[in-house]
């Protein structure tokens, strides 16, 4: 670490994948000082960088100037903000784009935004001339703990979420905590249901620690930001390189998503429910299915639904959505990725910290826990 990172309280995590392997760089004031943090990955000085019309306006300026500063010629492209813009018309245009401005494969493509934008961008990147480099600088909570660690991109298809896509590692991520204050309080809220996961799976002190913490996390406490930030990629990252291309341990990071994707697609990205949102649920419902199967002490469910409830969070379908029938949820569950022979793998729990994989959960007992859960 430099002198300079030192000075601006630069936490670092590393994603040890050995030639693959990154950092993640937590702290304030990286996009008003990118270079000293993109110098050693740059093998010249250009880069195309990927934003969209909501954080472009309010980053882009800025970040382009200190980039310029630095010598590096910049190029732009703006993508719709929102979950429709992770589409194949978006992913062709994106790499046109691309190739127009002429990057080659040992440059760096740099994605400026949430979830939306790194999924789309890394995608583009993995397929563009068979892989150029991407720096991942997530603006939103939920990308900052999750979308941009790991390696997933993607883009949606009418049948469910990230349906398309490859694993395709960042050279690095950049998270500037001060861009959490832009943040509309809904969509802080959102992002937090993803660092609750993480205790939820294989963290109960850290779960602990945000049931204490949790609400100076959402108004802004800077340090109890940095720390669970800092945290959830520690918890992340250690999956990832257990499990780098989810064959097994790194599906653990899914727990909720198999019922809050299916929440996602039949609300149809349309901002009633949000990723965060859907996560939250999704969280609940693996719990409380964990209850039914008497495998998981319903006071540890209840913990949960207590926390979600105490921070703003939804737990239950009917909070957001109506008219999603079990029929309907088992049809949307059928597309998740986690299918394999016609069987989901759920991530189920015996505890706050204790998740775990199952292909044993019977359809009539879903289908029975759905519809007692979504009336």
């Amino acid at each position: 670490m430099t002198e300079q990172q030192q000075a601006q309280k630069i936490t670092q995590v590393p994603v040890s994948l050995g030639a693959r392997g990154y950092q993640i760089m937590i702290g304030e004031g990286l996009l008003a000082d990118p270079m000293p943090y993109l110098a050693d990955i740059l093998p010249r000085p250009k880069l195309a960088l990927v934003s969209d019309d909501v954080v472009a306006t309010r980053y882009g300026p800025a970040l382009m100037a200190a980039l310029a500063d630095g010598g590096v010629d910049v190029d732009l492209h703006v993508i719709p903000a929102g979950e429709g813009s992770k589409c194949f018309a978006e992913l062709e245009r994106l790499c046109a784009a691309l190739l127009d401005f002429g990057i080659e494969r040992s440059d760096l493509v740099m994605a400026l935004g949430g979830g939306v934008v790194g999924d789309l961008t890394g995608f583009a990147a993995s397929v563009l001339r068979r892989g150029v480099g991407v720096v991942q600088i997530p603006t939103t909570l939920l990308s900052q703990v999750d979308s941009s660690v790991g390696g997933k991109t993607g883009i949606n298809m009418a049948q469910g979420k990230n349906l398309v896509g490859a694993f395709h590692q960042p050279r690095r991520v950049l998270i500037d905590l001060a861009t959490l204050d832009s943040l509309p309080e809904r969509e802080r809220k959102a992002g937090y249901a993803e660092v609750v996961k993480y205790g939820l799976i294989d963290r109960p002190d850290f779960f602990t620690w945000l049931e204490r913490n949790g609400a100076a996390v959402l108004k802004g406490d800077k340090q109890a930001q940095a720390y669970a930030v800092a945290e959830s990629c520690r918890a992340k990252a250690a999956i990832v390189v257990a499990d780098e291309r989810e064959s097994g341990a790194r599906a653990l990071l899914n727990l909720g998503h198999s019922f809050g994707h299916a929440i996602e697609a039949f609300a149809g990205y349309d901002g009633r429910v949000l990723h965060g949102e859907a996560v939250a649920i999704g969280c609940q419902m693996a719990l409380d299915l964990s209850v039914v199967l008497e495998l998981c002490p319903k006071a540890d469910a209840d913990r949960l639904r207590r926390h979600l409830a105490e921070t703003g969070l939804p737990h239950r379908c009917t909070d957001l959505c109506t008219g999603l029938s079990a029929d309907r949820m088992m049809d949307l569950m059928a597309q998740d990725k986690k299918m394999s022979a016609g069987v989901l793998t759920f991530v189920l729990s015996r505890g706050i910290g204790q998740a775990f994989l199952s292909r044993d959960v019977p359809s009539d007992v879903l289908h029975g826990f759905l519809a007692a859960n979504l009336i």
